[in-house]
């Protein structure tokens, strides 16, 4: 059985982490820069606009659009929020949360909140596509142990800790740990953790809302009150257990980072904390590139034969189960083919799901069988190979026509929508690899073959991927030839495609060949 590991890799301006359990990448997770995600910050907004025939708001909290928040992420508050004086010189006019008091007793938009209104409010979905964030008044901070929830009145523990006699010592602990005010949620990573360790996880979070209060207090709206970790830490947070065996980055200043995070929330795990210090690009010495390339094919082989065909649309993502070369010789054999090819297709979406990172409304169009107690038998595979997946989700039964509708839980843009943009020679029919990607790439690549090559460097590419290296990649440009001790001369030909770029006189075989 392999190891379960945590791989970073984070140069020219991007960080991208692999989950791998059991030796299998499961998860690949992408950070930009300048496009980290607002998922988990928390805001001081102003309302803008309040729609009761949509029961939702507007709320300005600093970000290009503005972002949604829905009645049912008021009203499912409990408890007292922040209830602080305004300092907008309206006067007269208290300034508040928008779940105070008055939000438990109606459900209605226009009677918690109003247009001009300071509310505090969490981003808990990130801008998708051309939808601006999803906001919520249920603030929640996470710890490593713990989640605290200061505008609540009870907490509770983690289901996916299934042990009574855990269960009933973390309800003690919690008991004995809660604040006066608001209360706290056993993690996952709670399971076997000391009574001192979720102490001190609560102390820190407690302390972190009073910096959030203590900022609202002083913020000129709308601002940012708390700023979530960034990805790497996130991920050790929230993934380093002690089940992973190591995690390896292969940045010196990220693992100095990582380091000082680790030793002072888990010093037990500090040896478990590794640095890639290698010519060799990190992604390549764990094989995980090619499993990227694998991931945004639209085609899915399965071990039989068949086959997987994935479309992710605006609305919804489907995906066509073909049985391909495996076929049966009679009547028998082809329910039986169509199952065991129905069983392969459900466990290789599932897995596809999770390392795609694709939410939303997903249909299936499974092949038709015949019998009931087969049809049963997918479904319930379906729904087990799911519960590895940390978003939540649900599955409706399988259709007479053989549909499986399910809902996946999409925070931030899926992995194909993080890594591509709208296809320019397509008029966004299709997609391709975006400019950073490609640029990105071609750096890799200068990075994997600059000592076959005598002298400068020559990087031949689109002119749009120049823009990128000239601007924003300019930087680790400079670094990288300062690493390899020579010069990338860049050389702009319009006749290349987008995805195509070329290193020296040797082609780059993973993109577009020249035409």
């Amino acid at each position: 059985m392999g190891q379960n590991l945590i791989i970073i890799n984070s140069d020219f301006g991007e960080t991208r982490v692999a989950i791998i359990e059991d030796g299998m990448i499961v998860e690949l997770l992408v950070e930009r820069r300048n496009q980290r995600s607002a998922v988990g910050n928390v805001y001081c907004g102003k309302v803008t606009r309040v729609l009761p025939g949509m029961e939702a708001a507007f709320v300005d909290i600093g970000l290009e659009r503005h972002a949604f928040l829905h009645v049912s992420d008021i009203s499912q508050a409990e408890g007292e929020a922040l209830e602080l004086e305004n300092d907008s010189g309206n006067k007269g006019k208290s300034s508040r949360s928008p779940n105070s008091s008055r939000s438990n007793r109606s459900r209605r938009i226009r009677d918690m909140i109003r247009e001009g209104e300071t509310v505090v409010v969490q981003v808990s979905k990130g801008e998708i596509s051309t939808k601006g964030c999803r906001a919520t008044a249920n603030i929640s901070l996470p710890g490593r142990h713990l989640v605290f929830l200061p505008n609540k009145d009870h907490g509770g523990i983690s289901k996916r800790i299934t042990d009574e006699t855990e269960r009933r010592r973390l309800a003690k602990i919690l008991k004995r740990i809660s604040p006066s005010s608001g209360a706290v949620i056993a993690r996952t990573a709670a399971l076997g953790a000391s009574a001192d360790a979720l102490a001190s996880d609560a102390n820190y979070l407690i302390d972190l809302w009073s910096d959030v209060s203590q900022k609202y207090k002083k913020a000129k709206k709308p601002a940012l009150l708390y700023d979530e970790f960034d990805l790497p830490l996130r991920v050790v947070r929230d993934r380093l257990n002690d089940n992973v065996a190591e995690l390896v980055v292969d940045d010196k200043t990220v693992f100095n980072k990582i380091r000082s995070f680790v030793d002072r929330l888990m010093p037990s795990r500090l040896d478990a904390i590794k640095l890639h210090d290698d010519n060799e690009p990190i992604f390549d010495a764990f094989g995980i590139e090619g499993e990227i390339k694998r991931a945004l094919a639209r085609r899915v082989e399965l071990p039989s034969g068949g086959y997987l065909i994935i479309d992710q649309a605006e609305a919804l993502t489907a995906i066509d189960v073909n049985t391909g070369s495996f076929v049966g010789k009679g009547a028998r054999d082809q329910e039986e083919t169509i199952t065991r090819t129905n069983l392969e297709a459900v466990d290789e979406i599932a897995y596809q799901l999770r390392f795609r990172n694709i939410g939303g409304l997903i249909v299936v169009d499974l092949i038709d069988m015949d019998r009931s107690s087969n049809r049963r038998k997918v479904l319930a595979r379906l729904k087990q190979v799911l519960q590895a997946d940390r978003a939540k989700t649900s599955v409706v039964k399988i259709s007479q026509l053989g549909l499986v509708e399910m809902t996946r839980e999409r925070t931030v843009d899926s992995l194909g929508r993080t890594l591509h943009e709208p296809c320019q020679y397509c008029d966004g029919t299709g997609q391709i690899l975006s400019r950073v990607t490609v640029a990105n790439e071609a750096l890799r690549d200068v990075r994997r073959h600059f000592d076959e090559i005598k002298g400068d460097i020559e990087l031949k590419i689109h002119p749009h991927v120049a823009e990128v290296l000239k601007g924003e990649g300019a930087k680790p440009l400079k670094a990288l030839q300062h690493r390899i001790g020579k010069k990338i001369i860049l050389t702009q030909d319009a006749s290349f495609h987008h995805e195509q770029f070329q290193l020296g006189s040797r082609p780059y075989a993973g993109g577009k060949e020249e035409r």
